[in-house]
């Protein structure tokens, strides 16, 4: 029989017993849809990550009351227990470290707040800051217009703000000119200095939903008990390391810490969130991949069982065929493509399904669609292992059928 009858022939017997193959595929598409759903989720969430490097500025790095990330959970107790980081703390901290960095900014921020203009208002997802005149600097800001805060801002304390690009456009829509204007947030007023240029999305949140005011002022009337975050940016890459060397002992000096004491702070750089993430991505995919191969095992073995119900089923047709002179390796190769058949179609629809879901979590990073091209092809070749390994066995006893006993007992 031909390569085309066979394939043929394999696709009718299987299109004979339609429920039977539907479960048995369904058991490999459960397998794959796993590792392909989680692969694309984590790719997603990866280039997330990637771009979102560019929430600290360059050569930059923060020292804050609580890590970056919580992957796992542990130890949480420990970080709520810490005590704040105070502005005099912060400003110790600003005097030790002297001319030794380009700049270092101290902050602030609360979420869920909301800015009113005349008869508009946005929704309350504002974040706002408390921040000193190194804030645009040192955490990748640009001013689009107007201007930044500058040192007799924050010494005086004045109402003024700069918001952001997503501010801008709900409050001042068709290119009103938002600067010397005054908006409400959260019921006090603040006079508008300026307007950030667009920034974009970081870990799947817009960057350009925000107002930051001095940090004397947030302190003041907002919340004086707030633990801040100090932002540092070395002068230059090669000064990087040993700035960060600095900044721990200024920050423990400021602390009052002993030589005896742990350092009750956070260090956050760029690399270290990124490989925290790392870890959480590794520890992720190689439970899935577990989880998969268990499935995908499961339903090698229900194909198995499948395909020698099929060769009993079909007892007399393998020896008709055989007397009128069909080969051994024929009817073993039509029960092998009909094995692998049935394993390639669960591996298609779950790598269907399975990157659809995935990509859910693309558009909630709002990233672009995102195609596992190497998971893919793994899957599709451990599919094709999966059906030929697991059908060699019922293939092997149908072309060894004796044709006459075959004849005899089958229906």
């Amino acid at each position: 029989m031909k390569l085309r009858e066979t394939v043929i022939q394999a696709a009718y017997s299987l299109r004979a017993n339609k429920l039977r193959s539907w479960l048995t595929t369904m058991g490999v598409a459960v397998g794959v849809f796993s590792i392909i759903a989680v692969m694309t989720a984590l790719q997603a969430v990866d280039r997330s990550v990637a771009s979102g490097l560019s929430s600290l500025g360059s050569n930059t790095f923060e020292i804050q009351k609580y890590p970056a990330t919580f992957f796992g959970g542990h130890g949480r107790s420990r970080f709520i227990n810490r005590p704040d980081i105070t502005y005099e703390e912060g400003l110790a901290f600003k005097n030790l470290m002297g001319k030794k960095v380009d700049r270092i900014g101290l902050k602030v921020s609360r979420s869920g707040n909301q800015a009113i203009y005349a008869n508009r208002s946005t929704n309350p997802d504002i974040t706002l800051f408390g921040a000193d005149e190194n804030f645009a600097s040192a955490n990748g800001f640009d001013i689009e217009n107007g201007r930044n805060l500058v040192k007799n801002d924050i010494r005086f304390s004045r109402n003024v703000a700069i918001i952001g690009r997503d501010v801008l456009n709900t409050l001042f829509p068709g290119g009103e000119n938002p600067v010397e204007k005054q908006i409400k947030v959260n019921g006090k007023l603040y006079r508008i200095i300026g307007v950030f240029m667009n920034k974009g999305a970081a870990f799947g949140q817009s960057q350009d939903n925000l107002i930051v005011i001095p940090i004397t002022r947030y302190l003041a009337h907002i919340d004086i008990k707030k633990s801040i975050s100090v932002t540092v940016e070395a002068a230059s890459q090669k000064e990087y390391q040993a700035t960060i060397d600095q900044a721990i002992g200024a920050m423990r000096i400021a602390r009052g810490l002993t030589i005896k004491d742990p350092s009750n702070f956070e260090l956050r750089t760029n690399e270290a969130l990124v490989e925290s993430f790392r870890e959480f991505q590794r520890t992720i995919s190689v439970g899935a991949f577990i989880i998969s191969f268990m499935a995908l095992v499961t339903a090698g073995v229900g194909i198995m069982n499948i395909m020698l119900v099929s060769v009993t089923e079909r007892t007399k047709e393998i020896g008709v065929r055989k007397s009128v002179g069909a080969p051994r390796k024929s009817i073993m190769r039509q029960f092998l493509l009909e094995a692998l058949f049935l394993s390639l179609t669960g591996g298609v629809i779950g790598i269907v399904v399975g990157a659809s879901a995935g990509n859910i979590v693309a558009v909630a990073f709002n990233l672009p669609p995102i195609l596992p091209l190497a998971w893919i092809i793994i899957s599709i070749a451990v599919c094709s292992g999966i059906g030929i390994i697991f059908g060699l066995f019922p293939a092997y006893r149908a072309a060894n059928l004796n044709p006459v006993d075959a004849l005899r007992t089958g229906k």
